[in-house]
């Protein structure tokens, strides 16, 4: 498939979403689309305009104050009326959602497993979203494939939430090779992001 790159660094809102579209809509062919960004709020909304448009997008981070938004363009956009693009705040506070268990509360674990999922489903719902989310222990299993609640994680990543796995428990469940969503961190990186939170949520 072929690939081409956006480069909108140094370009603020709206002008990443129209380059982003602008290529989309000149699409003779699938492709990826890579844009370039410097800002994370650019990386929302070139997300959320590429979900709109119905295709698959995730963001990565390349250095300090750079990111790449890829979209799989993997079908020929229909032809739309053309609409403005829309530029939204920044939706995540600093919050950070520390997740040690796959189970929420003490007792019943089938009850806890259903109270977790409903938790990180109402979570995805809120206007204010977390910055950050680490999962670590049992919460490894959440992240993963298999996991009943992949996506609304991946739902919370497509808004700008950095989502954080440990991998020292990756491998010591078996699980590293079966990350579905997020990245993986270590805990010199866990103990940091709890520091700096202005608010740490642990359910």
């Amino acid at each position: 498939m072929e690939k081409i790159t956006v480069d909108a660094l140094g370009q603020q809102c709206p002008i990443p979403v129209v380059k982003a579209a602008k290529a989309i809509a000149e699409l003779k062919a699938p492709a990826l689309v890579e844009v370039l960004v410097d800002n994370e709020i650019a990386v929302q909304n070139v997300l959320r305009m590429a979900s709109g448009k119905g295709f698959a997008a995730r963001s990565e981070q390349t250095g300090e104050n750079r990111f790449c938004i890829i979209i799989q363009a993997d079908s020929l956009p229909a032809s739309e009326p053309e609409q403005a693009p829309t530029c939204l705040p920044d939706a995540r506070g600093g919050t950070v959602v520390a997740v040690g268990t796959g189970t929420m509360g003490e007792g019943s674990d089938v009850l806890g497993a259903t109270l977790m999922k409903g938790f990180l489903y109402a979570l995805s719902q809120q206007d204010q979203l977390p910055r950050t989310m680490l999962f670590y222990n049992g919460g490894a299993f959440l992240t993963t494939e298999g996991s009943a609640s992949l996506e609304d994680l991946r739902n919370l990543e497509a808004q700008g939430v950095e989502i954080l796995t440990c991998g020292t428990c990756l491998d010591f469940y078996g699980l590293k090779n079966k990350l579905a969503v997020g990245n993986v961190t270590n805990m010199y990186a866990i103990v940091e992001k709890l520091s700096k939170a202005s608010l740490v949520i642990k359910p």
